[in-house]
């Protein structure tokens, strides 16, 4: 038991709360042994719903919590005010070590803030990016920042190029991960005031595979393991990509039943094709993680359903064991 990797989740966060949340806890609990998840919210609402389901009880423990934060709520407020809420004593078991990750489909600005106030950030980090993975031709690449910090410094994204570096490389295996920063055009010169100070800024980092730009419409073709950018444009970015995925998605749907030929020739293909748009869909990939911070807190979706509830909860396995937090805090004060 004492193994284990302890996550908090917030139970009545997101659209499909606390229905979808619940499923998707006890769906991980059950593909793997080492988690515990801690469900936090209205206790009876959370019971109700585990009584659906098998699982292993020694994996569940429901921490009630009597408020909610919405998704409307000004952030900073409602964490200072709603000390009974689920993301705020959620947060709290990873500050006080009961936990070692949270996971919330709910409120981003209060899991942001949240984050840095009572989590806390690790020495060193100047701003904890959201770091989502983007499906590829080539597997994935992390964007880092898609919504922390939208007027980001240079010294910030070389720390996000920083903490990319080192997630990709232990969570997902890819050795000397390549660098990109987003800009206009492959050129040096090109770009806004923010890309032209921080391009030279990672051209001279030695502890980072910087390869220069990356142009957006050469993100899906994975020619970088870590995109780097600030908050602002990797927020449209990602929501880009989400948009341009599902409609894609519902158009070969669509034309592939539009006709008895099609239908027959989709009967032959549906396979090969579900595999191939499976690795597509986002929320195969997880949540978003804040990089930096003392505890791993990882964003889902507001819409998150089982399968990424379920993938989030599991990531934070590879997190711990591959001790994130100590290579973040290395790789942040080498050089400085």
């Amino acid at each position: 038991m004492w193994d284990m990797v302890k996550v908090a989740v917030d139970a009545m966060g997101g659209d499909n709360a606390p229905l979808e949340i619940v499923k998707g806890a006890v769906e991980a609990v059950n593909e793997s042994k080492k988690v515990k998840v801690f469900l936090v919210g209205e206790e009876a609402v959370i019971k109700a719903e585990l009584g659906k389901y098998t699982y292993n009880a020694q994996q569940v423990e429901v921490i009630n919590a009597s408020e909610v934060i919405g998704t409307a709520e000004p952030p900073v407020a409602a964490i200072r005010k709603k000390k009974d809420s689920s993301i705020v004593k959620a947060l709290q078991l990873v500050k006080d070590g009961e936990c070692d990750a949270y996971v919330s489909a709910g409120s981003t600005g209060a899991t942001l803030v949240g984050g840095q106030v009572i989590v806390g950030r690790l020495k060193g980090v100047e701003r904890p990016p959201l770091a989502p993975l983007l499906p590829t031709e080539k597997g994935v690449s992390l964007l880092v920042d898609c919504g922390a910090n939208v007027d980001a410094r240079p010294s910030h994204l070389v720390q996000f190029a920083k903490m990319g570096s080192v997630y990709m490389e232990s969570v997902m295996g890819v050795k000397n991960p390549r660098v990109a920063i987003v800009n206009i055009g492959a050129e040096e010169e090109k770009g806004n005031a923010l890309v032209k100070e921080t391009f030279p800024l990672l051209k001279n980092c030695r502890d980072i595979n910087f390869i220069g730009s990356i142009e957006a419409r050469d993100i899906p073709a994975g020619y970088a393991d870590v995109i780097v950018c600030e908050a602002f444009v990797g927020n449209i970015i990602l929501k880009l990509y989400e948009g341009v995925g599902g409609t894609l998605i519902r158009m070969v749907k669509e034309g592939m039943m539009s006709g008895l030929r099609s239908k027959v020739g989709a009967l032959l293909v549906k396979p090969a094709l579900k595999e191939t748009l499976k690795a597509f869909m986002l929320e195969e990939h997880g949540g978003a993680p804040l990089l930096g911070l003392k505890g791993l807190v990882v964003k889902t979706h507001g819409s998150s359903k089982a399968t990424e509830i379920k993938n989030s909860v599991l990531q934070c396995i590879t997190f711990k064991e591959q001790k994130i937090n100590d290579k973040i805090k290395e790789k942040i004060t080498l050089g400085e």
